[in-house]
C-alpha cells in the first residue's frame, strides 16, 4: 500500500504559476506516476504521466505550460504548472500505477483575477 499526499495548491492569477508536489510513504522507483485534474461537473482527466523510465505524455491543453517531474530518491513527483488559466481551475489529484493503482486525496487549484 502506497499512501500519496498532494500540497502546493492555491489561488492565483491567470498567467500565475504554481507547483504541485506530491509526497509517497514509500518508493515509487517501479511505478508510472502522473497527475490528474477534475474540474466541477466534468470527469476526471489526464494532465501529464511519467513512466519509471523518464517518458512523459501530457494532455494537449498543458503542453508547453506544464512540467511534470519525479524525484525517486525522495519517493516525490512534482507538477510544475506556468503560464495558468481558468480553465485549468480543478482538484489535482496524483497518481502512482505499477499492478495497482494508488491516488491521493487531492489539492485544490483555483485560477482567478
Amino acid at each position: 500500500q502506497v499512501r500519496l499526499v498532494e500540497s502546493g495548491g492555491g489561488l492565483v492569477q491567470p498567467g500565475g504559476s504554481l507547483r504541485l508536489s506530491c509526497a509517497a510513504s514509500g518508493p515509487l522507483t517501479f511505478y508510472a506516476v502522473g497527475w490528474y485534474r477534475q474540474a466541477p461537473g466534468k470527469q476526471r482527466e489526464l494532465v501529464a504521466t511519467i513512466t519509471s523510465g523518464g517518458s512523459t505524455v501530457y494532455a494537449d491543453s498543458v503542453k508547453g505550460r506544464f512540467t511534470i517531474s519525479r524525484d525517486n530518491a525522495k519517493n516525490s513527483m512534482y507538477l510544475q504548472m506556468n503560464s495558468l488559466k481558468p480553465e485549468d481551475t480543478a482538484v489535482y489529484y496524483c497518481n502512482a500505477n505499477a499492478y495497482v493503482s494508488y491516488w491521493g486525496q487531492g489539492t485544490q487549484v483555483t485560477v482567478s483575477s
